[in-house]
This record gives structure tokens, sequence and C-alpha cells, in this order.
């Protein structure tokens, strides 16, 4: 004889417990799915009651929506002086409008003009070829350390000059290589020439070149050691079982495993590339003389704030900040032929 006193049986537990209602299948077809649509967080919810759940979130997203705002989208209105014959002292919007006779400089290949887009493109040249894959190889070096402690010393002390300000970056080269810096002075002493390292147009790409390298490469390499870390270790064992060496498998699986975030740099690089460091420059010109180191930046510098020529200087900022976002949006579509995300999808 079963016993009912008091024991549920399996069956009856089931449906107790997948049914609050303690029926199985009880109520009309769908209903379960009604109430599970009906729960908090579902797309069911107005943007209103979505906003009052998310309400901590949204609070602490605040100060940098305010920052992004006040000092990247609010300045962009001043690109209307680009178009004015504009004078500090009158109120803004009410100097003379000229047109695109400010545009005229780049339109008519305005000699200086021509030289600051030379060096800036030449520039960006140079270190999109040696320091953009800086950080990969030296990550890939890292990576291949076997000792978690060795490789933990590496990289706080490769982080270390990235959080130095150009003016001391600058002061230890020149101590290094100015014409009373260490090597000169040894070079003194054992009674052989100086070196004008610093002062020197011919080299002073290479040096803005080294200056970069050394200062960002250790920092560089954050996001590229945690792409190599989210990479399947099974996919190394497979390989080295198939007889792959360590540079097919660096091929094969470590180079494919962070394609993604090198074109993802790569794309922003490009938004980047006519940016090529102003406060680096602006320290040394007084150095090489400005035919050898005028770039855009410093030749908005030099010709708004100095020389006073505002729509100008603004007109050749406004045509920089267009040819990037061209750069962004066509070298993301090159990305998504490709079949590879890029910055963004539709």
């Amino acid at each position: 004889m079963a016993r009912t006193d008091g024991v549920l049986s399996p069956q009856t537990t089931r449906s107790t417990v997948g049914d609050p209602s303690g029926v199985t299948g009880s109520g009309p077809p769908g209903a379960t799915e009604s109430r599970s649509a009906s729960r908090p967080g579902s797309s069911s919810l107005s943007w209103w009651a979505r906003a009052r759940r998310d309400k901590v979130l949204l609070l602490m997203a605040l100060p940098g929506l305010v920052l992004l705002l006040a000092f990247h989208y609010l300045p962009l209105l001043g690109n209307l002086i680009a178009f004015q014959e504009y004078l500090p002292f009158v109120p803004f919007g009410r100097s003379a409008w000229v047109g695109l006779d400010n545009f005229a400089v780049i339109f008519n290949g305005d000699a200086e003009f021509l030289n600051a887009l030379k060096n800036t493109l030449l520039i960006t040249l140079v270190q999109v070829v040696f320091v953009f894959p800086a950080p990969i190889a030296l990550a890939l070096v890292l990576n291949s350390l076997l000792s978690e402690r060795i490789k933990r010393i590496v990289q706080s002390v490769l982080y270390l000059p990235h959080f130095l300000s150009w003016v001391i970056v600058i002061a230890i080269f020149q101590q290094l290589l100015g014409g009373s810096g260490m090597i000169n002075n040894f070079l003194r002493s054992h009674g052989m020439g100086t070196i004008d390292f610093l002062g020197n147009p011919d080299s002073f790409i290479a040096l803005l070149t080294s200056q970069v390298i050394w200062k960002d490469t250790g920092w560089g390499t954050i996001l590229f050691l945690a792409a190599l870390t989210q990479i399947d270790p099974g996919l190394y064992e497979a390989a080295r079982v198939d007889g792959a060496s360590r540079w097919r498998q660096l091929w094969h699986v470590t180079v494919p495993g962070i394609r993604g975030l090198i074109i993802l740099l790569l794309i922003l690089r490009l938004g980047d590339s006519l940016t090529v460091g102003f406060e680096q420059i602006i320290l040394q010109q007084n150095l090489v003389g400005r035919p050898a180191s005028e770039v855009l930046d410093t030749y908005v510098y030099n010709n708004g704030v100095l020389a006073g020529q505002w729509g100008v200087s603004a007109a050749v900022g406004l045509v920089k900040g267009l040819v990037a976002v061209v750069l962004v949006v066509g070298a993301n579509k090159i990305a998504h032929i490709f079949g590879e995300a890029g910055v963004y999808q539709k």
C-alpha cells in the first residue's frame, strides 16, 4: 500500500516547484511567456521606466558626460570663426563674415601650410611604421616570459615613462643627448667631436619617434596583453600536436587572436594621423627651427595664438578634423568589407 501521508511524489514536487498554481500546465497557452515578458528589465519597459531603474548608473555616468560635452562638443561651436574675420575683443558671433576666404591658405597652396602638411604626413608615416607595431612586439615578448613575477616587474618598469609629462621627457633627452649632455661630455672627454642630436633638422623625425617609443610603448602593451590572455590555450596545444613551431604558433594562433584589436587601434590611429604631438614638438621647435618641425598643430598655434590669424588657424583645424572623420569612417568600412568588426557596426 502506497504511503500518502505528508509525502509528495516526485511528479507532484516538480509540478509544485515549476508551477506556482500547483497545477502543471494550468492556464492558457503562452501564460508563462506573458508573465516573464512583464518582468522588470524587459524590452516592454518605457524609456522613463528604464531610466528610473538604472538611475544609479546614469548618475555615475553624468560627470563624465558633462565633461565630454563641456570640453569636446561645446567647443565645436568655435569653428564658426573659420568663416569670420574673428577679433577676440568682439562678442562671439558678431565678427565680420568672410565666407571661405580663410581657407585660401589650403586651396591656394600656401608655402608655410604645405610645409606643415608635409612634415605632418611624414611624421605620421614614420610613426605608423615604427611606433604602432612596437607595443605589439613588446606584448608578444612579455607574453612569452614563463615567470609571472619577472613579467610583472618588467611591465611595471616599462609603464613608468607614460606617467611622465613631455616636459620631463624632453629634459631627460637633453641631459642625455644635448650639447652638454652625458654622451657629448663623454665624447669630449675622450678627444672626440660632439654630435648635435637635438638641433639637427635631418634627424628630428628620428628623435621624435624614439621619444614616443620610449614614453608610450610600455603603456600601449596593456590592451594587447589583455587580448592575449583571451586566446584559448587549447589552440596552442592543438598546434603543438600538429607539429607547429613557436613561430608557426605565433603566426597562426597568436596574431589571429589579436587581429581584431590591431585593426581597431589602427583605425583609431588613422583618426589621429594629422595630430602628431603638439606639446612634444613645440618644446623642441626652437632647437631645430620651424621649417623642419612645423606641423599642422604648431601651425595653428603659431599663426592663431601668436600671430593673431584666428580665422585662418580655425579653418586649418576644421579641415584637419573633417579629414580625420573621413579617414576613420572609410577605414571602418574597409574593415567591414574584410569581415572585421572595426570601430562600430550598423
